[in-house]
């Protein structure tokens, strides 16, 4: 392990952060005016979670991830907690559909946003034990398979699809870097499928969406027979992707300059959270584009460097599995806002704004660091320890 590449990863990770407060400092601002009457209403709490979240990366940076196994009930205890969390979510006021939060308060905590480390970790202990045997189907593919599937189970009924997903192939990607015959994994992986698949054709508005991506009309009896409703929602959503292609179109390759957007005036809905990137292109242009994008691309580059260097087998699933969680979240939902991908709601890491998704993001980072460092720690001893001899 080199210091060079921890000192990369953190440069990038700073990059990521500044760039998205930049951003979420002007695409929030309308919004902000019109719900709150401030401005800076959003900014302001999201220092307040960005120090919440440098906290955790601090914490999550100096915690030795080793301890996840060596004293295993810790990973368990934090799967269980997430867990109970997210069946507590249904006790509160559904918003826009959804039992996905739980009210603390003036803020919200989204549980939804911890299952996803919570699952990687205790699968990345649990194929870490496992040695040899991961190639086994009950101790390499069942058991692992359970763990995914228990806790994407309540995010289902929330419903988060987007959440179950990068729960679902987060956990499938440290189950494979862990040697899980891809055979094993097969019959799960197409399960999942099918039960997602089943619980898109019968949801309208999923349909809806579905729709408007492939340039359907829904006739009538397609579900429930609502063919009015589906066709409406299916506008509604292509609305919000129309608006941020324009969005996009108008910034060309500068863009029109910081603060100068026109979308984020009410015309682009969620311009602060979901579509903050299309905000971005417009004030920026297409340099905003690629730079992103290759900030993202860097920050999984020296993921996968620490994780190769990673002192054990389980340092290396960890890292992978954390990492992977940040970069799909931001190619889908960079995905979305371009149109390559069906309209899902996912946040854009470091720079939508929320305070969970930020938190959650920033314990992804210093578990990452927390890998790296004490690997290189532990090649500092060897080479000093093979010094001494000579």
């Amino acid at each position: 392990m080199r210091k060079s590449a921890l000192f990369g990863f953190g440069l990038v990770v700073a990059a990521l952060v500044a760039l998205g407060l930049v951003i979420l400092s002007s695409a929030s601002e309308a919004n902000a005016m019109r719900l709150h009457g401030d401005a800076y209403f959003f900014m302001k709490r999201q220092f307040l979670y960005l120090g919440v979240g440098v906290f955790f990366a601090f914490f999550a940076a100096w915690f030795d991830y080793r301890n996840w196994r060596d004293h295993w009930v810790l990973s368990v205890l934090f799967y269980v907690v997430v867990f109970a969390l997210l069946w507590a979510v249904f006790g509160f006021k559904a918003v826009n559909g959804s039992h996905r939060w739980i009210a603390l308060g003036p803020l919200r905590l989204q549980p939804s946003e911890f299952a996803k480390p919570a699952v990687v970790i205790l699968l990345a202990v649990w194929l870490d034990k496992a040695g040899w045997r991961v190639e086994l189907f009950r101790r390499g593919a069942l058991w692992p398979a359970l763990f995914i599937g228990v806790m994407a189970f309540p995010i289902l009924l929330e419903p988060d699809f987007g959440s179950v997903m990068v729960v679902s192939l987060s956990g499938i990607l440290v189950m494979f870097v862990a040697g899980v015959r891809i055979l094993h994994l097969l019959p799960f992986a197409l399960s999942g499928i099918a039960v997602v698949a089943w619980k898109v054709f019968n949801n309208a508005n999923r349909m809806a969406r579905l729709a408007a991506f492939f340039g359907i009309t829904l006739g009538a009896g397609s579900i429930d027979g609502n063919e009015v409703a589906l066709d409406a929602a299916a506008k509604r959503a292509d609305y919000q992707v129309t608006q941020a292609l324009i969005a996009i179109k108008n910034g060309g390759v500068l863009g029109v300059g910081l603060n100068q957007s026109m979308q984020k005036h009410y015309y682009l809905p969620e311009a602060h959270t979901d579509f903050i990137f299309a905000i971005g292109a417009e004030e920026l242009g297409l340099v905003f584009s690629i730079a992103t994008i290759l900030l993202f691309v860097l920050f999984f580059a020296f993921s996968v460097y620490i994780a190769a260097k990673a002192s054990d087998r389980l340092g290396r699933f960890i890292v992978m599995g954390m990492a992977f969680i940040i970069f799909f979240q931001a190619m889908f939902n960079i995905g979305v806002v371009c149109k390559a991908l069906p309209t899902k709601g996912m946040a854009l890491p470091f720079f939508s704004y929320g305070g969970t998704n930020l938190m959650s993001a920033f314990f992804a980072v210093g578990t990452i660091l927390s890998v790296g460092i004490h690997s290189y720690r532990d090649t500092k001893r060897v080479v000093m320890r093979s010094l001494r001899k000579r």
